[in-house]
């Protein structure tokens, strides 16, 4: 099939280099020349295992093209992705104006037949408008249908490749048989393909988001009273975890979740309920737990201290809000570093991916180290903020020799407290008792 993606964001450059990778014409548009100069030259602006490869596979063999161009891109196609941003606005609820503005942009382009499908997180009723829209536009009814993205970063390319379920809103038989097609690579192994109302798929992606913060959100206040009643979460999460009707999935204790669609997405369900006069009790408590989760870790450096923290250096490992990703939108690492420079500290960090995505953000006010253990030179306690892999076994004697004390705040639980107590290391975690 002809297709064209619009918008080469997380989402857009995912879905195109896929869809493309099984067989399928894609050209992908986006207005910012430099990142689509980037993009044709092989360089991909942001970090995701994998996509390197399958862009430049696709290609150099001339089925994923770039452009600036977008009637180029949109004449040809018969279908027509929308990937484009819905940030949060400044009510909470998803800014649909650069949305809008492609769909305006698209509509004189539109070949006879083509389908309109919209790959980006927006609240119910959206496909109505566009499809409204696009009439009042065109003078002739063209099929929008809702086609909402599961795509965990660091694993999106096994996501889209092997997906859970493909989830389409269509208002026509016929078009749900089409993107049935579509995906039939991807669906080899009877993984389902749900077809429903627009409204109803705009919904579902909303659901699922807000049903897994609310398990994190959960999870974490489960282990802050852990802590307060000696008890440790991680045996308590096995205890639960085991009974089907729970399980284990999103039920890890931490400093709270981050990245680009939990937290909007939990804001637009609650503007969503409050502009159809309901109160949404339970968003508000899952997003106000995760945004006192983010400051546990810190508490936990201010109390060891005496709240003095003046002077005091922090070493920090892990900026990213979750591994394989240098994506650091609301990442719990970034209120850390906030609060510990209002109270005076001097901040060494590192990071595997995401340094470059900090220094935008902090500049100069914190310290960038190349490797893990260059940022422990000197200072006073370790924080982990990401569980990147490469922290997960430790040189212990190296840690020890560069630290001032043998002191590490673990906001993600990496390691076992017998661990800890077996090599002499002062170590606070997530739901469980200190080794003080």
């Amino acid at each position: 099939m002809r297709i064209a993606v619009i918008g080469t964001g997380y989402v857009g450059l995912v879905t195109g280099t896929c869809f493309a990778e099984t067989g399928n014409d894609v050209t992908c548009v986006d207005n910012n020349l430099e990142k689509i100069e980037r993009l044709r030259r092989g360089e991909i602006p942001i970090f995701e295992p994998g996509l390197e490869e399958l862009v430049e596979r696709n290609a150099s063999a001339g089925r994923l093209l770039f452009t600036t161009d977008l009637p180029e891109a949109v004449k040809p196609a018969e279908i027509v992705y929308l990937a484009v941003g819905t940030p949060q606005s400044d009510t909470g609820a998803a800014d649909l104006s650069a949305l809008f503005t492609v769909v305006s942009l698209i509509a004189p382009h539109l070949a006879q037949g083509a389908i309109v499908v919209t790959k980006s997180t927006v609240p119910v009723g959206t496909n109505a408008k566009i499809f409204a829209r696009l009439k009042e536009l065109t003078g002739r009814e063209i099929d929008v249908a809702s086609n909402p993205e599961f795509l965990k970063e660091g694993a999106a390319i096994n996501d889209f490749m092997r997906p859970d379920r493909v989830v389409v809103g269509v208002r026509r038989k016929e078009v749900g048989e089409v993107l049935h097609q579509l995906y039939a690579p991807y669906l080899r192994v009877e993984q389902p393909f749900l077809v429903m109302s627009p409204e109803s798929a705009e919904m579902t992606k909303y659901v699922a988001n807000a049903m897994l913060a609310t398990k994190i959100s959960f999870i974490n206040e489960m282990a802050n009273l852990c802590e307060r009643m000696s008890a440790d979460i991680n045996d308590v999460r096995r205890g639960i975890g085991h009974d089907q009707r729970i399980g284990f999935h999103f039920l890890f204790p931490g400093v709270g979740y981050g990245g680009s669609c939990f937290p909007k997405d939990i804001r637009a369900v609650e503007s969503m309920a409050v502009e159809n006069q309901m109160d949404p009790l339970i968003m508000r408590a899952v997003d106000k737990v995760n945004q006192l989760q983010k400051t546990v870790i810190y508490n936990k450096i201010r109390k060891h201290f005496g709240g003095d923290l003046k002077g005091r250096r922090i070493a920090i490992w892990g900026l990213a809000f979750k591994p394989q990703t240098d994506d650091i939108r609301e990442a719990p690492a970034l209120t850390l570093i906030t609060q510990l420079l209002a109270d005076g500290c001097s901040i060494a960090a590192h990071d595997p991916e995401a340094i470059a995505n900090v220094r935008q953000e902090f500049g100069d006010k914190i310290e960038y180290a190349k490797l893990p253990y260059d940022a422990l030179d000197g200072a006073d306690a370790l924080a982990i903020m990401t569980e990147w892999k490469q922290y997960q076994r430790p040189d212990f004697a190296q840690l020890k020799k560069r630290l001032k004390a043998p002191l590490i705040f673990d906001g993600r639980n990496v390691f076992e407290l017998s661990l800890m107590r077996e090599q002499g290391f002062q170590y606070y975690s997530i739901g469980r008792a200190p080794l003080v």
